[in-house]
């Protein structure tokens, strides 16, 4: 009696596999490990064999099978993983982007009282379900794009309650979406507007009321902070970072979008990632090219803000490991399109097509240390995107205007929204 059940799937023109990819450094099209013409079979959630179809056949002899013959050309990859978002939230910052398009700036503008605390408000004031069905919608619309996991910041509460409130509300959208959602806690955004007391007195309550709760509730197991002039300096962040550290907490960081010196707190805590560096310069490279320490950028930004795109060309030639993420959020990143993202920041900062892949998904995982995806080969997570061409340069070279065919995450397609 065949009690085991497995699906196989193809022929695919390419399946890239990513399977020589290196963690630091260039990347260049041997790394991608090409398999042509090929058959790729999952059990369980998990991959198991990629071959020829009656290979498959009679490896599988024993199994129940589902067929799912394509009959088109079609390139199959990992899911995308983007690693930095902020898609949790209320309301929109329409007013701020029209203030930058009028000349402000990003600083201006919070300063002024826009910004994250505009944000803020929105947050706190809508309703429990309608903050979930907005994240459900984002999510479902970067699930169509072929994001299989994506990280979800808290940060719009920016007290005791309200940021339990976002996390407990991402781990609802975590339990009835397909997409994989990893959690991470960014009380630390900014200093609220409605705290009375000064930065250190907030990220004593965060550290001393609010981490111990999501904890208990097994509710992040990541904490971020934004080291900037509008935010916290790096002194005061280091000191948040190291009590997060000591309760077992993953670090990241936003560093370096606008001054310098968040990614030299990163590489002192050895943080998993420091995000932005919008502002690195040659010795914030260096630093983080001899370290552990991820560098995630974030094109969404660059193009909401109208400002640089961050080094991504020098940190890769120094040897960084360099991932790519979309940062969606009201304010200064309202895409939320990473393929696109990528694809735009690749042209002007010359990077191949190669390392985009490598960036969205082998470094995006390794940024949220995760070792059981972004990789197609067995036993792996079947988080799997195909697209309808014969060649994988073309889904880059379109910059987003090629849509998925198919997405399978844990072995379970996505339906597509019409």
């Amino acid at each position: 009696m065949k009690n085991n059940i497995a699906t196989l799937t193809g022929p695919f023109t390419q399946i890239i596999t990513m399977q020589n990819t290196p963690l630091r450094g260039p990347v260049a099209e041997h790394h991608l490990h090409i398999v042509n013409n090929a058959w790729i079979a999952w059990s369980e959630g998990r991959i198991g064999q990629i071959g020829q179809y009656k290979e498959l056949l009679e490896y599988y002899s024993d199994y129940t099978l589902n067929i799912n013959e394509i009959n088109q050309s079609s390139v199959l990859m990992p899911g995308w993983i983007d690693c930095h978002t902020h898609i949790c939230y209320g309301g929109h910052r329409m007013e701020d982007y029209s203030k930058r398009l009028e000349g402000k700036t990003y600083l201006q503008i919070a300063k002024e009282g826009g910004g994250i605390n505009r944000s803020v408000r929105d947050t706190r004031s809508a309703t429990d379900s309608i903050l979930l069905e907005s994240l459900m919608r984002r999510l479902a619309e970067m699930g169509q794009e072929g994001v299989t996991t994506v990280e979800v910041k808290s940060g719009y509460g920016l007290n005791v309650e309200d940021e339990i409130r976002m996390l407990r509300i991402i781990h609802e959208a975590d339990r009835i979406s397909k997409i994989n959602i990893i959690p991470t806690c960014l009380a630390a955004h900014m200093k609220p507007f409605d705290f009375q007391g000064n930065n250190s007195n907030y990220l004593n309550i965060l550290s001393n009321e609010l981490l111990p709760w999501i904890k208990r509730e097994n509710l992040s197991s990541r904490v971020d902070i934004f080291i900037e002039d509008t935010a916290f300096s790096p002194r005061e962040s280091l000191e948040y970072l190291m009590r997060a550290k000591a309760m077992g907490f993953d670090l990241t960081i936003h560093g370096d979008q606008f001054t310098t010196g968040g990614s030299q707190v990163a590489v002192q805590v050895n943080a998993n990632s420091v995000d932005h560096l919008e502002a690195s310069g040659d010795e914030e490279i260096q630093m983080l090219a001899k370290s552990n320490t991820v560098a995630v950028v974030l094109p969404g930004a660059s193009l909401g803000l109208g400002m640089p795109f961050a080094p991504m060309r020098k940190l890769l030639d120094q040897g960084c490991c360099v991932a790519i993420a979309s940062d969606w959020n009201p304010g200064s990143a309202p895409m939320g399109h990473l393929l696109t993202a990528a694809s735009i920041m690749s042209a002007y900062e010359k990077i191949s097509i190669p390392e985009i892949m490598a960036g969205i998904t082998v470094r995006a995982a390794h940024a949220l240390k995760l070792k059981d995806r972004a990789i197609i080969e067995k036993d792996r997570r079947a988080d799997l995107v195909s697209f309808p061409t014969n060649d994988y340069r073309e889904i880059f070279y379109r910059q987003g205007r090629i849509n998925p065919s198919s997405i399978w995450i844990g072995g379970i397609q996505l339906e597509k929204i019409n």
